[in-house]
Parts: C-alpha cells; structure tokens; sequence
C-alpha cells in the first residue's frame, strides 16, 4: 500500500468503526480471555486496538509496525519481570496486525509464528467475525507463551492490565 493509499484510509476511515467491531461485550470478553490465558504461564498479554493514525504522521512516515513499536512502549509491554510481554496491535484503518514481543519471548518464537496468528485474526475480520479472530488470536499467543514459560504453583502477579487499550 503506498504513503497516499494509507493517508487516503487514515484520514476517510470511519470514525467509528472500533466501536463498531469491539463492542463492550467483546471487549470484555478479551479481557477475559486474557486473563484466563495468563493463569497458565509467567507472560504478560497486551492488546491496543487504534482506529486510525494522525494524518500528518503518516505524511511523515508513520506506519503500523513503527506504530505498534510506540504503543508497545507507551503501554510499557517491554517492563515486565521476565521480559516476556506480548503486545497485540490492532490498526483498523489500514487492516493491519502486528505482534511485538519483548527480548524474553522473541528468541523462542520465530516471527513466522507470530506473522500466523496475524493472518489468521485478519482472515477472520475480512469476514466480519472480529469475536471470532479476537478469541483465536488471545489464544494462539497464550499457546506459544505457555510453551515457552509455562506457569508454576504460585501466583504470578498480573504486570499489565488485561483489559484490550483504545488508543
């Protein structure tokens, strides 16, 4: 997609259109899942969900990977014990997802693993199933999360809210 076709989708996407497809009911049932899936590792889950970017950042350059870089900083993904947050941008204007993981993590999973869990959560939303593509995609990183720090018998705390972030 080129800087024009991105800027055109940025600034006529609909407005409301996270509401929309994350309606509360949906939102909390993320939050749910996220929290359920959590309690079978040491990870940390992390989802952002933005409507469009600012006009003049893409102008500027600003695409979704950059962007879900900031918010994987901004939403502090990257500050959890085991360096093994998993952030899980959604980028409705452009219809894009991208999965940042922390240095924790990213060294068991290969980014062909995450790109997966991308194509399949976009396979479903093309079809309108965003509680669908929501669900599998929470539980195929809960899957590779559990693969690779696996819970224990006690606790661990929850480092970083569950609840999917609207930015």
């Amino acid at each position: 997609m080129t800087r024009l076709q991105r800027l055109l989708r940025n600034v006529f996407g609909e407005w409301f259109a996270v509401r929309r497809c994350f309606s509360a009911g949906l939102l909390d049932e993320m939050t749910q899942a996220v929290a359920m899936g959590e309690r079978q590792h040491k990870g940390e889950v992390c989802i952002a969900i933005e409507s469009r970017l600012a006009p003049l950042a893409v102008l500027e350059g600003l695409d979704a990977p950059m962007r879900a870089a900031q918010a994987f900083g901004q939403l502090r993904v990257w500050n959890t014990e085991h360096n093994n947050g998993v952030l899980l941008y959604i980028l409705m204007a452009e219809h894009r997802i991208e999965i940042v993981a922390d240095r924790g993590i990213a060294r068991h999973v290969a980014q062909d693993e995450w790109d997966a869990i991308c194509t399949q959560m976009r396979e479903r939303f093309v079809t309108g199933a965003w509680r669908e593509g929501c669900l599998e995609g929470i539980a195929a990183v809960h899957v590779l999360l559990t693969r690779h720090f696996p819970g224990n018998d006690k606790a661990e705390p929850d480092e970083l809210s569950d609840r999917p972030v609207l930015l």
